[in-house]
């Protein structure tokens, strides 16, 4: 059964990092692009980056182009995003989905499956 978790969330003051895990089973890691996503309070789900399958393509939503680094260990079956520069816009639960593919991040909200998510605060 796919499982996905995610660690690494808590509390930064503006311009702080945070570095976010997803340990995946259920599944051969590789055979998915995965994504993660966010959720401010009161707001809808946003499309935050993605990563490819085997190749290593990524993409990233605007917002976060040059601050969010994603990447992935297959062998590990572990997703990661590195955040530095940290703003409080950045505040919310993050979530690392599983899709099909790794294209347009900015609106996109058609993930498979993903975890019960990691709260981020950015707060000083």
């Amino acid at each position: 059964q796919l499982r996905l978790v995610e660690s690494g969330g808590g509390l930064v003051e503006p311009g702080g990092s945070l570095r976010l895990s997803c340990v995946v089973s259920g599944f051969t890691h590789d055979y998915y692009t995965m994504h993660w996503f966010r959720q401010a309070p009161g707001k809808e789900r946003e499309g935050v980056s993605c990563i490819s399958r085997t190749d290593g393509y990524t993409n990233y939503a605007d917002s976060v182009k040059g601050r969010f680094t994603i990447s992935r260990d297959n062998a590990k079956n572990t997703l990661y995003l590195q955040m530095n520069a940290l703003k409080p816009e950045d505040t919310g639960v993050y979530y690392c989905a599983t899709d099909r593919i790794c294209g347009v991040v900015d609106g996109y909200s058609g993930w498979d499956s993903w975890g019960n998510g990691t709260l981020v605060t950015v707060s000083s």
